[in-house]
């Protein structure tokens, strides 16, 4: 698998195929690796270059960060922590709620207004690419 290396972890760009948060979670952790908990500035501005580098920065990126075991308490599910570090987008998270009675409890990563990858939280069903770290 194609790793790329920022800090202490490697990554992996789940760019072969999109699924929904918990299929994403499923593979990295059948692959030796978790959804990605981005802890630090540096971190978020490595994962987006490399993003942009090959070609993604328009997509859509699972991370591990959740709040579905209590609303609007984001944890990364890959780790455990609580979340310190963020960069949401304007008015996010908004735990938007559709008329099917989904509401966003997962956080990717999405280049909304063309200002860069940055936080949304969405309904754990939208199937879209993902970030594995090890």
């Amino acid at each position: 698998m194609p790793f790329i290396r920022l800090g202490n972890k490697r990554y992996y760009v789940g760019q072969y195929f999109k699924a929904n948060w918990y299929r994403s979670h499923q593979f990295c952790v059948s692959h030796g690796m978790r959804l990605a908990s981005i802890e630090s500035k540096d971190e978020n501005v490595g994962l987006e270059k490399h993003i942009n580098e090959i070609g993604l920065g328009h997509e859509h990126f699972w991370t591990s960060g959740t709040d579905q075991a209590e609303e609007g308490s984001f944890v990364w599910f890959g780790n455990g922590k609580p979340i310190t570090f963020t960069n949401w987008n304007a008015g996010e998270p908004n735990n938007f709620k559709y008329e099917n009675g989904e509401e966003e409890h997962c956080l990717e990563l999405w280049n909304r207004d063309g200002k860069g990858l940055k936080w949304n939280d969405t309904p754990c069903s939208f199937e879209t690419y993902f970030v594995c770290e090890i």
